[in-house]
This record gives structure tokens, C-alpha cells and sequence, in this order.
């Protein structure tokens, strides 16, 4: 019984495993070591949750989308390095990723495009150097900045009438207190 599991197990285990990739299973319950360095691939494949070493080095990878890889929990090593990344607004997400789950990874990782960022590392990457980003994040900033503009506006403008009807009951408390 304990080997139809194991078999069985291990069926679920290939059966999620990319094609382009190879995959080992490192035992029961401990995930798999899945390889899919140097096969050319242009996308990171759908990836099991239970993948503990993921090796993507060697690729024609540019970008990861935001999200890909936030499903993989039990991640214990990565390699991603050897692969033509576009360092643009769009590389950010791996940046941040690479940044929580593996800071050794990250430093092996360099720009390929665009030209001025050419074998930079990506980890030496900043907020102005992502060129894309001044275009992405206006549109937004500039709705925040108009709304929170008018309230300033009319918060100045409320504590403006206060002061005025401050000042002008006082004018007149005095103006009845002569008269009386």
C-alpha cells in the first residue's frame, strides 16, 4: 500500500510538472527540484505550488508577469541568472520578488536592454532608471493629486469663513455691548 502511494504520489507530482521542464521529486512531502534551465524558453511555465528548487538560468527570458510566481511558498532555491532581461517598469515585480525570496539570486541578475542599463545588475536598479514607470504612474498620481488639492482647498477655505465669522461676532458683541 505504502509504494501504490508513493507511486501515485509521484504520478501527481510529474503530472503537474511543465513539459519544457525536467523534474525530480526530492521524496515525500519535500517538493520538487525542477529544472528548466537552457531550453530556450521565452515565459516562465505554470509552476507547481510545491516547488522547492526552480532553476530558469540560461532562457531567453525578458520578464516575469506580476504574480507568476507568488504561489510558489516553498521555495528554497532559485536560479534565474543567464537570461536577456528588459530591465523596464515591467521587471519591477521580480525585482521585489527576488528581493524577498532569494537576495543571491537577484545579485546574479543583469540588464540586458534597454542600452544604457546593458550588464547592470539588477539589483542596483532604481525607480528612475525604470523609464516606464514616469509613464505608468501619473495618470493615477495626478487623480490623487487633484482630489487631495481640492481638499486642501476647501479645508483653507472652511478655516478662512471660521476666522472671518470669528472676527465678525466679535465686531459685533462689542457693537451691542457700545450700544447698550
Amino acid at each position: 500500500a505504502a509504494f501504490a502511494i508513493s507511486l501515485l504520489f509521484h504520478m501527481t507530482q510529474t503530472e503537474v510538472c511543465p513539459s519544457s521542464c525536467n523534474c525530480k521529486s526530492l521524496g515525500e512531502m519535500k517538493g520538487l527540484h525542477i529544472d528548466c534551465s537552457s531550453r530556450k524558453l521565452t515565459e516562465v511555465p505554470a509552476l507547481p505550488v510545491n516547488t522547492k528548487r526552480l532553476y530558469l538560468q540560461n532562457n531567453s527570458l525578458t520578464s516575469v508577469p506580476p504574480g507568476a510566481l507568488d504561489s510558489l511558498r516553498s521555495l528554497e532555491e532559485v536560479k534565474i541568472f543567464d537570461n536577456p532581461w528588459n530591465c523596464d517598469c515591467h521587471i519591477l515585480y521580480l525585482k521585489l520578488w527576488l528581493e524577498d525570496v532569494s537576495a543571491p539570486s537577484l545579485a546574479n541578475i543583469r540588464c540586458a536592454t534597454p542600452a544604457p542599463l546593458k550588464k547592470k545588475p539588477l539589483s542596483q536598479l532604481t525607480g528612475n532608471e525604470l523609464g516606464i514607470c514616469k509613464r505608468l504612474l501619473p495618470i493615477k498620481c495626478l487623480q490623487f493629486f487633484w482630489r487631495d488639492l481640492i481638499l486642501i482647498a476647501g479645508a483653507i477655505t472652511t478655516l478662512i469663513l471660521v476666522a472671518w465669522a470669528l472676527k465678525f461676532s466679535k465686531k459685533l458683541v462689542c457693537q451691542i455691548n457700545l450700544s447698550q
